[in-house]
């Protein structure tokens, strides 16, 4: 247990883009590019659909199947070219978290064909984590508190128990929702963006150590 301004967490539950993998800039330049190739019509289309799954994404702004098929293969084109490393200080803390024997889960929009390319540049990637969910595993998107509250179950603690830890607005507000203590990591977005939805906001998960 770890006492976080005190609360008492039992167990972690993280998001993985921006928070322990350093990829959010390069996926906000690749949506940024699939919407000038398949323009939605949305303002700043890359960002709003920060932290929801492909599926939800492809749903909402491509009705059309044909152009979906399109928008994804050129999404896993882009991916393919990604080399993905940890964030500053998060395999530190995921390491710490470790040894000191709390849970932890990972529970993150991407699907099995991105979370493949990752544990072929992190081979021992999944060793840190109890219980990996991908976006495939859950009904509703976030900002739907649903994945969580399955990540904190998996777990065998309570979502009050647990902390969030989220970089994206629909990540934060889903772990609100769970009941969870809200961990926002500023860079995705600035911390007064994420601050009315979380406990605390810090720069990097060295902070927690």
């Amino acid at each position: 247990m770890i006492t976080i301004n005190g609360a008492d967490i039992k167990a972690f539950l993280f998001d993985l883009d921006g928070v322990i993998i350093d990829s959010e800039s390069e996926y906000t330049r690749i949506w940024e590019k699939i919407g000038r190739e398949y323009p939605t019509g949305v303002e700043d289309f890359a960002r709003k659909i920060k932290g929801t799954t492909l599926e939800n994404i492809l749903s909402i702004y491509y009705p059309d199947n044909n152009v979906r098929d399109l928008v994804r293969k050129r999404l896993y084109e882009e991916e393919a070219k990604m080399k993905y490393r940890f964030l500053p200080g998060a395999l530190e803390f995921l390491k710490y978290l470790k040894v000191n024997n709390i849970p932890t889960a990972l529970y993150t929009s991407s699907d099995q064909y991105k979370m493949g390319h990752l544990y072929r540049d992190i081979p021992d990637f999944e060793k840190y984590f109890r219980v990996i969910l991908t976006g495939e595993d859950v009904n509703r998107s976030k900002p739907d508190p649903e994945g969580y509250i399955f990540a904190a179950k998996s777990l065998g603690v309570i979502p009050e128990h647990c902390a969030v830890v989220e970089d994206s607005l629909q990540g934060v507000k889903a772990g609100k929702a769970a009941n969870a203590f809200v961990i926002g990591v500023a860079g995705t977005l600035d911390a007064s963006t994420l601050s009315p939805y979380c406990n605390i906001v810090i720069d990097n998960l060295m902070q927690l150590l």
